[in-house]
């Protein structure tokens, strides 16, 4: 087992390929090329790996043998966002605990070397989180053969030069009380780079114009949250304004739209112009899963786990409010909160927080199947080929058989627990803990 300590001198030739990141027509996928996971959920938008990267990722490790531990990196600061890997680098974000300092890194996949270290801002009075989850940089960043987009919420936005790491542009000018820390992850839709606010003042999408960082349209909440108190103002400060939510875009009639999940509503927006095509009310706050798509069905996991996870049907007659029109199916308990759902070809895997994990059909809702793993969880599933990889807070990683009968085929531990997202790329199975990375991998090739 290789350890490498940080050193932010390291510095490595970046070596770019031509290779295009492109939303393609019908489920929104992404290419993958050399970009294998360009996303927090993904080439697919689904949590789920190509079958090329997901072929002969390992099934055991163990930490005290250095087992299928390619490497291991120490990091300094703190973060839950999930690795970008592209060209052969990982790229993810961190920060201080009291979010003064925010830093983004880039490693060798092959290597574990810090290509990366890299002070983007300082913030001089940040909110604080008040919460023990989130962190200052858990939003992931997002990958161009060309780009790297970093984003940390109202503390800053930021699109820089991969060779480099040097700042192409940034912005600093938008802005929302985020109140637990921010959390909403940015997605690329052709020329825009697209952005959530979810705040306590303020709830609104953004894009920018990926080139120049420049606001192409934002787009505000239209939600009646129904939580004036008797003085006009929102109860709890507007706690129950806030999402985390990260959109996702997927074509409906021949034009795309981005989907995106906030407090007490979803919404369709135009891509290219940002309008408000069609929104659906739900009960919940706290929205932080990625859409899912499946043929002409928008899944939208809707928040705190209590009320509505649901499927609503895009065509052409979706407009408007189709709260009451347009909901093909609905499940009311035993939902996710924290952990986003993951789509497997027809089949969608949801964990709950305390490891009960169930497989729904996506085209009718129904529940087809559930194990039972025990532990809790804020990291979402990733699917590689036939298997589920599920991280507790713990550190343990249960490798769960994909299937109506699905079972645990090996249960491995590492020495710290996590929250970030796993990340898979080239056969490999990359885990950030709570202060280091991880390259899990078959060593014995």
């Amino acid at each position: 087992m290789k350890i490498v300590r940080l050193n932010s001198t390291l510095i490595s030739t970046f070596i770019s390929a031509a290779l295009s990141l492109l939303l393609s027509s019908g489920a929104g996928t992404l290419s993958a090329g050399d970009l294998p996971w360009p996303c927090r959920n993904g080439p697919f938008q689904t949590g789920c790996a190509t079958e090329r990267d997901a072929r002969g990722a390992p099934i055991e490790w163990d930490e005290s043998s250095g087992k299928n531990i390619a490497w291991k990196v120490d990091l300094e600061a703190l973060g839950h966002s999930t690795p970008a890997i592209g060209n052969g680098r990982l790229w993810f974000t961190a920060a201080t605990e009291d979010g003064k300092q925010q830093f983004v890194y880039a490693i060798d996949a092959g290597t574990g070397h810090i290509v990366h270290h890299k002070l983007l801002f300082e913030n001089a009075a940040p909110e604080p989180l008040g919460n023990r989850v989130n962190t200052y940089a858990s939003p992931s960043c997002v990958l161009e053969d060309d780009a790297v987009y970093v984003h940390f919420g109202t503390y800053g936005t930021a699109r820089l030069d991969p060779q480099t790491a040097a700042i192409v542009w940034q912005r600093r000018d938008l802005h929302c009380r985020h109140f637990r820390g921010p959390g909403s992850s940015p997605i690329v839709w052709h020329n825009l780079l697209i952005l959530t606010f979810d705040g306590i003042d303020q709830q609104y999408v953004t894009a920018l114009d990926k080139r120049t960082g420049k606001t192409v349209w934002r787009t505000d909440r239209s939600t009646n949250y129904h939580d004036l108190g008797p003085d006009g103002k929102p109860k709890l400060n507007g706690d129950a304004r806030k999402a985390y939510g990260t959109p996702g875009a997927t074509d409906v009639a021949g034009r795309a739209q981005i989907v995106s999940v906030g407090s007490h509503a979803a919404f369709g927006y135009d891509a290219a112009t940002g309008r408000e095509i069609w929104t659906i009310s739900h009960a919940d706050y706290n929205a932080a899963a990625p859409p899912l798509f499946f043929e002409n069905l928008a899944i939208i996991h809707s928040g705190t786990g209590g009320t509505n996870f649901m499927a609503v049907r895009l065509d052409e007659s979706t407009r408007g409010d189709v709260t009451n029109t347009h909901v093909v199916w609905s499940r009311t308990k035993a939902n996710s909160r924290l952990c986003a759902p993951v789509l497997d070809h027809r089949r969608i895997w949801m964990l709950t927080d305390h490891g009960v994990l169930f497989g729904l059909d996506a085209k009718t809702g129904e529940q087809q199947t559930v194990l039972r793993l025990g532990g809790t969880f804020v990291a979402s599933p990733a699917i590689a080929g036939d298997h589920l990889y599920i991280c507790d807070e713990e550190g343990t990683t249960f490798v769960v058989r994909a299937s109506l009968s699905p079972k645990i085929v090996a249960t491995n531990r590492l020495n710290e627990g996590l929250r970030a997202s796993p990340a898979i790329a080239g056969r490999a199975l990359y885990l950030r803990t709570f202060h280091s990375l991880y390259k899990l991998a078959d060593t014995k090739k």
